[in-house]
């Protein structure tokens, strides 16, 4: 018999209302809005590392040796 009673309690204790449209707008604003965040820091995080390698002197590399390719027969 208790059987019979708890079964629809349980049923009814999962039943849960749903989020509202605007509630669920409302996360997923702040989701892409948090990833956003995340894209500029990462951008800016790149552009001062390329700003940092740039500002650093390279070492030209070593002159090319010149070609020696064969004379054209003229054929």
């Amino acid at each position: 018999m208790r059987g019979l009673v708890l079964l629809p309690m349980l049923l009814l204790a999962a039943c849960h209302d749903e989020p509202s449209f605007d509630e669920r707008y409302d996360k997923a604003a702040k989701e892409v809005e948090a990833r956003a965040k995340q894209m500029d820091a990462d951008i800016a995080e790149a552009d001062k590392a390329a700003a940092a390698a740039d500002e650093t002197p390279q070492a030209l590399p070593d002159a090319a040796k010149p070609s020696n390719a064969r004379p054209s027969s003229g054929e």
